[in-house]
């Protein structure tokens, strides 16, 4: 829910406030990246477009899925992910898998206790086993990385980054809050403008081994000249797995193909 709304005729200026007050290029790199999807939920065949591919991404994180018309109390059980919601909250709950620890991934809704879209509130509130103050860093570091992961898709990243009021108190910390939560992604890992979507390192997910609710897609027997990432020196390939269903979704590319000239 937006708590602040921001007229759209305003909105190329207030971008442009928030960028300017961002001291470090990785950071406006990131904004400018979100800048540049629409602004507009997408609706019909593209939303079906969508979904499939944040289903595509978050089965191959590892995680299971419920199949089509299983009733959920939870976006997240413990066990496998409701699918039938919009592409940006899959994206979102496959970004908290990501940042979870493996003790974390067994509980619903990670231990975070209830979101928005929990009907179990009460055994959603059981489950919670961090403070509030955890809770909002994981909260504010999954928002991120899953609108990122929505912009590398050409989904509609900029409606998300305003949804989830990126640009709330704009004149005070918004800025040093955003830069600190990308800071914390490029720690770990999870933020590499050099690096595609599809190869991004999963050396710190432990693979559940349950059987999933839903079979992922198998793996394209060949790939094209230029559809294999290539390994940063160090990197281990049994430390990487593909995240793309080639069927589904679109060639990604980095997450900036060129820089992207600050205005």
């Amino acid at each position: 829910m937006i708590l602040t709304a921001i007229p759209r005729e305003q909105l190329d200026e207030v971008l442009d406030r928030f960028i300017a007050k961002l001291e470090d290029p990785f950071s406006r790199a990131v904004v400018c990246r979100i800048r540049a999807t629409s602004v507009d939920r997408a609706v019909g065949v593209a939303a079906a477009r969508h979904r499939r591919a944040a289903l595509s991404l978050a089965r191959s994180l590892g995680m299971a899925v419920h199949p089509d018309g299983v009733e959920c109390a939870f976006n997240w059980d413990g066990r496998a992910l409701n699918s039938a919601t919009e592409a940006y909250v899959i994206l979102h709950e496959a970004a908290h898998f990501v940042l979870a620890p493996t003790e974390r991934r067994r509980l619903v809704d990670f231990g975070l206790g209830p979101g928005p879209d929990t009907r179990d509130r009460d055994a959603a509130a059981r489950a919670m086993v961090v403070s509030p103050l955890t809770r909002e860093e994981d909260e504010a570091a999954a928002s991120l990385l899953g609108i990122v992961w929505e912009a590398q898709l050409g989904q509609p990243a900029l409606a998300s980054f305003l949804d989830q009021n990126w640009l709330e108190g704009l004149e005070r910390s918004a800025h040093s809050h955003f830069a600190a939560v990308v800071s914390k992604l490029q720690r770990r890992g999870l933020l590499d403008l050099d690096r595609p979507l599809y190869s991004i390192p999963l050396y710190s997910i432990e693979r559940r081994r349950i059987e999933p609710a839903e079979p992922p897609h198998p793996e394209p027997q060949s790939r094209t000249a230029g559809q294999i990432p290539s390994l940063r020196r160090g990197a281990h390939p049994r430390n990487w797995r593909c995240l793309a269903d080639w069927r589904d979704l679109p060639q990604f590319g980095t997450l900036l193909e060129r820089p992207i000239p600050y205005r």
